[in-house]
């Protein structure tokens, strides 16, 4: 007898939560932004890396950030009911300005001690409209044969492309990274970290 066709069974899927505010709410915010980080840095303040400019990580509390902040809480939110997580109050532990200019990276990292992190796009081009997500398991390094397509189910890196007024989300332990921004202008986006407040009193006693 013949096998029926086979069941494909996705396990533990890692998300990551996209969201395009329309053109009439992201021009201004992103005119509002951009004159802001303008100012930082014409200031001086900041760290210059080669190509790379960041800012402070406490942008969240300036008044010209408040309404992108207002996004990023209602995007957070959708996340944790989306992941049935109980009603739960969560604030923004960090918000930062990076510019990267022409040839700029950002190499793969993730961010500790949150639980979403997420990056809203203010100026992104043709040559400067990707992230890159990397498998967050490293035990798949272990064998690698070569493959005649790469698919989701084979692949080590999934790139994303993005535009101006993209907003994401995802979970702050996934391992991101920037390429080199090839274009010819510099490359603008507020990256920031979410984490539930009062979590060692209200989230941290154990489930059993």
């Amino acid at each position: 007898m013949e096998a029926s066709a086979p069941d494909i069974v996705r396990l533990f899927p890692t998300f990551v939560w996209r969201r395009l505010l329309e053109r009439e709410c992201y021009e201004p915010l992103d005119r509002e932004l951009m004159a802001y980080v303008d100012t930082l840095i014409c200031s001086g303040s900041g760290i210059r890396t080669g190509a790379a400019w960041q800012s402070g990580h406490q942008q969240h509390k300036r008044p010209e950030f408040s309404e992108l902040i207002a996004h990023i809480g209602r995007a957070a939110r959708d996340v944790l009911t989306f992941l049935k997580v109980a009603d739960a109050p969560f604030h923004v532990t960090g918000c930062w300005v990076n510019v990267l200019d022409p040839g700029g990276t950002h190499a793969m990292h993730s961010h500790p001690n949150n639980f979403l992190s997420g990056v809203y796009y203010v100026r992104s081009q043709a040559g400067a409209d990707t992230i890159n997500f990397h498998d967050p398991r490293p035990q798949t390094t272990v064998i690698r044969p070569p493959v005649t397509e790469l698919t989701a189910y084979n692949t080590d890196q999934v790139v994303l492309p993005v535009s101006e007024g993209t907003l994401l989300l995802f979970p702050a332990w996934l391992p991101h990274s920037v390429s080199a921004n090839t274009s010819a202008q510099a490359r603008v986006s507020v990256s920031f970290n979410i984490m539930f407040a009062d979590y060692d009193t209200t989230m941290s006693p154990p489930l059993w």
